[in-house]
C-alpha cells in the first residue's frame, strides 16, 4: 500500500459519515484492519482520541445506524400517540 492509499483510508476512517463497511468495499480492508491501520499511523494520542471518537458512533456501523433509524430510536425521537 502506498502513502496516497494509506492517506486516502485515514481520512476515510476520520469522516464520520464513513461506515467502516463502505472503507471495505472501497479498499478491501476491514474494520479490524482499519483500526491497526490508524494504530501504527498516528501519533498514540490521536490514534486514543480517533477510537473514543469511532466508538460512540452509531454512523460508523451501517447496521447499527440503520436499527436505529429504522427502528424509531433515533436519539431524540419521541414516540407519538395515537
Amino acid at each position: 500500500m502506498n502513502a496516497d492509499e494509506r492517506d486516502r483510508i485515514i481520512r476515510m476512517a476520520w469522516e464520520d459519515r464513513t461506515t467502516f463497511e463502505e472503507i471495505e468495499k472501497k479498499t478491501g480492508l476491514n474494520e479490524a484492519q482499519v483500526i491497526k491501520l490508524m494504530r501504527n499511523e498516528l501519533k498514540p494520542s490521536s490514534f486514543r482520541m480517533w477510537r473514543k471518537r469511532v466508538s460512540g458512533r452509531i454512523t460508523k456501523h451501517r447496521k447499527r445506524f440503520l436499527h436505529e433509524i429504522i427502528g424509531g430510536k433515533e436519539r431524540g425521537q419521541v414516540p407519538q400517540e395515537d
